[in-house]
């Protein structure tokens, strides 16, 4: 009976092959919309999961809102190193400056820091050299910076021994990044970066005074708690016991949050794109309710020569679940497509099919056939064969 049903569903769909798509289309644009929102919100999780994870998982975060009148300073800082519970700290004070060489000219986003700065933000020099701590001592004025700063400014990334200016201030580039360093939390997104040192970005910016932001790395994953408890602690002695001063943040719960947020918007956008296949599960009772009266005395007939209730429903039934899966088959092929077009367009994050989404989207797509199809089905076999011989 299911094979026969199965069969007699296929040719009723193929004999209206443009209704039959028209009917679809609902599911088709529900099923891409779910697949391929699901999997950019993945594929950008992934790129900044990966980027914070190159980070490890010893890193401490201090952001500092009210000093209390005893403002740290970058000497403070870097002493923090000396403790055991630490292996590196570093000042991080930002500022936009315009950097020109010559003609060329662009805002940058500069950074006053140490050397620690380096292994704690897992950076890779291209050419020449960090910042090191004489040049926290004598406020040089030195400046480490990207590849796309270097290539926008000078068209080349050899440019080590080279002048900018940073505001009319020269520097001289001590060091370039690697290309691979000029892009922002896994995007490419490239944009003019520099590294100055903390006491020289204190000469050349009103705003960056005192410290109000560092990191802190422990000296292993496993004393992670270890160190926290320890900045912790020296920041509320420091701070007159005000917790409210300051906040310290650790990479695993900065994961944990980004877990948190990146899973509600995969609901939310999860449930926009339900919504969508709910719409084409009704235009599949529309059409499964014209496809009754357009067969009515197909039905009678059926029934006259001994179709049972069941029978009906489960020919109407089968019909319309066939529909909702062919939909949803073609709604996965171009989500396939969309997904491999924006892999294309954007080379820094990986876009791929889900199967627990696509596995999803399937079942959803029957259940919507199931529940949008019941009616017209049960209103098919509940007609008397006598009513339906004599309908015209």
């Amino acid at each position: 009976m299911i094979i026969q049903s199965l069969k007699m569903a296929w040719k009723a769909i193929r004999s209206n092959k443009m209704r039959s798509f028209l009917t679809m289309l609902g599911i088709i644009i529900g099923v891409t919309s779910l697949v391929v929102l699901v999997s950019i919100v993945n594929g950008a999780t992934g790129s900044v999961t990966d980027q914070i994870s190159s980070l490890g998982n010893n890193l401490l975060s201090v952001s500092i809102s009210d000093d209390k009148g005893k403002p740290m300073t970058w000497e403070g800082v870097l002493e923090l190193a000396e403790e055991e519970e630490f292996a590196e700290t570093a000042p991080a004070g930002q500022g936009n400056f315009t950097a020109k060489n010559g003609t060329e000219s662009g805002s940058i986003s500069v950074t006053g820091t140490s050397a620690g700065y380096y292994d704690i933000q897992s950076l890779t020099l291209g050419s020449g050299r960090f910042l090191k701590k004489a040049d926290l001592e004598s406020s040089s004025y030195v400046i480490v910076i990207n590849a796309y700063t270097a290539t926008t400014l000078f068209n080349t990334t050899n440019v080590v021994g080279e002048k900018i200016s940073l505001d009319g201030v020269r520097f001289e580039i001590v060091g370039v990044l690697e290309e691979e360093e000029s892009r922002s939390m896994g995007f490419n997104m490239s944009r003019m970066e520099g590294y100055i040192p903390y006491s020289t970005m204190m000469r050349v910016s009103n705003s960056v005074k005192y410290v109000t932001s560092f990191y802190v790395t422990s000296s292993s994953e496993e004393e992670m708690d270890t160190a926290e408890t320890a900045i912790t602690d020296m920041l509320l002695e420091r701070f007159n016991q005000d917790d409210e001063a300051f906040s310290v943040q650790n990479s695993s719960e900065l994961m944990e949050t980004l877990s948190s947020v990146t899973s509600t918007l995969s609901l939310m956008l999860g449930g926009i794109a339900g919504i969508s296949l709910v719409v084409g599960g009704i235009g599949i009772m529309n059409i499964m309710l014209v496809s009754v009266t357009e067969r009515t005395k197909e039905i009678g007939i059926r029934k006259a020569i001994g179709a049972s209730y069941i029978n009906i429903m489960m020919q109407f039934l089968i019909e319309a679940v066939m529909i909702s899966l062919l939909g949803c088959l073609l709604g996965i092929g171009l989500s396939w497509l969309v997904l491999f077009a924006a892999g294309q367009l954007v080379t820094s994050m990986t876009f791929s099919l889900s199967m627990g989404v696509v596995w999803l989207a399937v079942l959803f797509s029957a259940f919507i056939g199931i529940v949008f199809g019941s009616y017209p089905a049960n209103k098919a076999a509940k007609k008397k064969p006598i009513d339906a011989l004599h309908f015209s």
